[in-house]
């Protein structure tokens, strides 16, 4: 009789969608697919299972790769449903910038493998909704001469659905413009020069590439860069012929100023306030906490920043100084998808909206979507790809378009709610030199040192 019941019960347990055994769960592998014009250069992270199910991350646009796969050996074997256990086991490996980016794959990746694991979308294990679609705000390069013409194409945006937009506004505009820009002789020829990486052919263009790179790395207070009144009429004007085009109803968040002074910043705020941006974005680096207090106390437009902050930790000082109005992680960045949900809160408690930067694939805008689901002060989510046809198609799973109308509806699906990513795609869009996608790492498997930091 024993025997017949227990027949029963495990004949019912397989007609169960159990999805898998969590508590017997472990990681495998991890593999890796650079791609480029997503619109920017990124990598996308797959950590394999003993079960089979296959957790997708992103490293951070412009990052490389070896960020994440670094990671492996302190990964395989382990249950990737203990999330937290493995980020504090990894987090010293990031950093802020680009240097995040591994870290924040993995951690992104961990939790589309719980979900799947359990079979709950992210934004539920993180505490459920506070909105049923997520804002996406439309980023649009405004590298054309006229704000009129810049209006158009943000216009065009609106007529797409979109309700929230950015547009560049600084040095970039004005550079080609003579006496608008106070420079030091040559200091703007060496501004435009890109240090974009690729295959270097000879060592005079590694030379030239890590002379741009050491350039660009020059903080804003010490460039010498200064808008004249000539630069700063051009640009007042510019947001006028634009607010003249789309209105003045519709949220225009401002970025790209260019590495001038904090100086210059309060001069350019104070020009464009009666055109009401949403925020003034990244006006200086953001580890200047006094130069950001300055900033915001001297203007009405909101001040915003946080992109390239890794944890928590390194929002705390902006927060506290009340130098901001907007914080803008970038998951891929800032630890991932629970550090970004504690960043937001801890914002909200200081009475400051968390946007969240976001220019990479699908997976990291579904990643930065299953948090702004849980987050109650967000506001909106960056949108770069409006003009790449094929961004859609790198995964399957989610509803199409995935940005419909202006936002993003997050499913009740598993994890992350993509199915997978789609490989004839990717292959299409390989970055320069990369042979393949998802190539083994087994040089990576035994990787080892001993990585406490104390005594």
């Amino acid at each position: 009789m024993a025997d017949a019941a227990g027949a029963g019960a495990d004949e019912a347990l397989n007609r169960v969608n159990t999805h898998s055994k969590p508590s017997d769960l472990r990681i495998t592998d991890m593999r890796v697919a650079e791609i480029v014009g997503a619109p920017f250069t990124s990598a996308l992270l797959k950590i394999y299972t003993n079960q089979g199910i296959v957790g997708l991350g992103e490293v951070r646009d412009g990052a490389s790769a070896t960020y994440a796969l670094m990671l492996k050996s302190r990964l395989l074997g382990e249950n990737p449903c203990d999330i937290d256990r493995l980020f504090r086991r990894i987090k010293q490996f990031g950093g802020h910038g680009r240097q995040g980016g591994g870290v924040s794959a993995v951690e992104i990746a961990l939790w589309d493998l719980a979900g799947k694991a359990y079979g709950v979308p992210v934004y539920q294990m993180l505490g459920g909704r506070f909105r049923d679609k997520v804002r996406v705000y439309c980023d649009t390069d405004a590298t054309v001469p006229s704000g009129t013409e810049t209006g158009k194409r943000l216009k065009e945006r609106m007529d797409l659905g979109f309700t929230f937009l950015k547009m560049d506004l600084g040095l970039m505009q004005i550079a080609e413009v003579p006496g608008a820009v106070v420079s030091p002789a040559g200091s703007l020829e060496g501004y435009r020069r890109d240090p974009s990486r690729g295959p270097l052919k000879t060592m005079e263009e590694r030379r030239l590439r890590n002379a741009a790179y050491d350039l660009h790395n020059v903080a804003h207070p010490f460039t010498g860069l200064h808008f004249s009144d000539k630069g700063l009429d051009f640009l007042e004007q510019y947001i006028a012929e634009v607010r003249e085009v789309i209105g003045m109803a519709v949220p225009l968040a401002i970025d790209h100023i260019g590495h001038i002074s904090v100086q210059n910043g309060i001069r350019l705020a104070r020009r464009i306030e009666k055109y009401v941006p949403a925020w003034l974005e990244d006006v200086i680096p953001w580890q200047y906490t006094d130069q950001y207090r300055q900033l915001q106390d001297a203007t009405t437009v909101p001040i915003c920043t946080g992109e390239d902050i890794y944890l928590k930790e390194g929002f705390e000082p902006l927060l506290k100084s009340r130098g901001l109005s907007v914080i803008h992680p970038d998951l891929l960045t800032s630890g991932g998808i629970l550090e970004t949900k504690k960043i937001g809160d801890m914002a909200q408690d200081h009475g400051v909206a968390m946007a969240i930067h976001m220019a990479e694939s699908p997976i990291a805008a579904m990643a930065a979507a299953h948090v702004a689901t849980a987050t109650e002060n967000f506001m909106a989510l960056e949108y770069h790809s409006v003009d790449v046809d094929w961004w859609d198609d790198i995964v399957t799973g989610p509803p199409k378009p995935i940005v419909k109308d202006g936002f993003i509806t997050v499913t009740d699906k598993p994890g992350l709610g993509i199915d997978d990513v789609v490989d004839e795609v990717i292959a299409q869009h390989l970055q320069p030199g990369v042979t393949g996608i998802w190539q083994p790492t087994d040089h990576w498997n035994d990787e080892y040192s001993w990585d406490r930091t104390w005594s």
